[in-house]
């Protein structure tokens, strides 16, 4: 297949259906008639001789093939599109723009606070919404431009995406002022007779924390497992169960909940925690404001 012989709006079209997986929807976003968009998909299911997408109850539903086409189209309009606007200037002052960033529960706690200061001093009319950095999803949904960054640990985010090291940080023990522990030191041994809480975090870079306990041969008592890291602050405050998390985690929740860490006598791999942006984003000036700000705010 020549590029002549295929007309650019019907991989719009096509990457609109993957966004929105409805016609209506697509005709809505792009100002046509459904009945366009229809002629549209069926003019590029004869060119490329697959259907593309399945009418299901829960919408249009990509084939594989439609699939395997997602992240190229993308990327290709998207250059296209940046390339085309590269003179647009961003003004982070006058601007409304609002963005959407992917982090876990821990991000939210220790960067959403300095992140938010900072763009009430130099962009007011900015917004900013949060969405779960899972891995299984995030790919598809800034390859999309559903997602404008993601912050974090995400080693699955390779191809396709540009990344900034903020910094490295490793894991620590974490419990109360007035447990035992506090006294007496964490040892390997404080360690095996102590209750633990395991955070599951499913999905992100996290979950690789009891893998490796398990590879160092140590059997944990595990009282409680919670899927993610924002109640554990609570839980700790109030019980002698210990947690191993992020230092980052620990360094926002020690104070506020009257805690203290220790050195986790598990070998446990440092972790990097990068922001993260899809090539389709990477010439964008809003786009690269934002990870600029992110970066001076944070990088370390």
């Amino acid at each position: 297949m020549e590029l002549q012989d295929i007309d650019l709006n019907l991989l719009v079209v096509f990457n609109e259906l993957l966004r929105q997986r409805r016609v209506s929807a697509v005709a809505t976003t792009l100002g046509i008639s459904q009945p366009a968009i229809s002629n549209a998909l069926s003019r590029l299911r004869k060119v490329l001789g697959d259907e593309l997408f399945l009418r299901t109850s829960k919408g249009m539903v990509p084939t594989p093939f439609a699939e395997t086409l997602a992240e190229p189209i993308a990327y290709a309009l998207g250059t296209i599109h940046n390339t085309l606007n590269v003179t647009s200037n961003f003004d982070p002052a006058s601007s409304t723009r609002a963005f959407t960033v992917a982090m876990t529960d821990i991000g939210e706690i220790y960067f959403l606070p300095g992140l938010m200061k900072r763009l009430a001093k130099v962009a007011p009319g900015v917004s900013i919404s949060t969405v779960r950095n899972q891995s299984d999803t995030l790919r598809d949904e800034m390859e999309r431009g559903n997602v404008d960054l993601a912050i974090g640990f995400l080693p699955g985010l390779k191809t396709g995406f540009f990344q900034r090291r903020l910094f490295r940080q490793k894991y620590v023990c974490l419990f109360r002022k007035g447990h035992p522990l506090a006294r007496t030191g964490m040892t390997m041994k404080a360690f095996l007779a102590s209750e633990h809480v395991s955070i599951i975090a499913e999905g992100t870079g996290h979950g690789m924390v009891d893998s490796a306990i398990q590879r160092a041969g140590v059997q944990r008592t595990v009282h409680l497992r919670v899927p993610h890291f924002v109640a554990v602050g609570h839980i700790l405050q109030t019980t002698d169960l210990i947690a191993v998390v992020p230092e980052a985690y620990a360094v926002r929740t020690l104070a506020p909940f009257d805690l203290v860490s220790a050195p986790c006598p598990i070998k446990i791999p440092d972790i990097t925690i990068n922001v993260l942006w899809h090539a389709r984003n990477h010439r964008e000036p809003d786009n690269q404001w934002l990870r600029q700000v992110v970066f001076d705010e944070f990088a370390i």
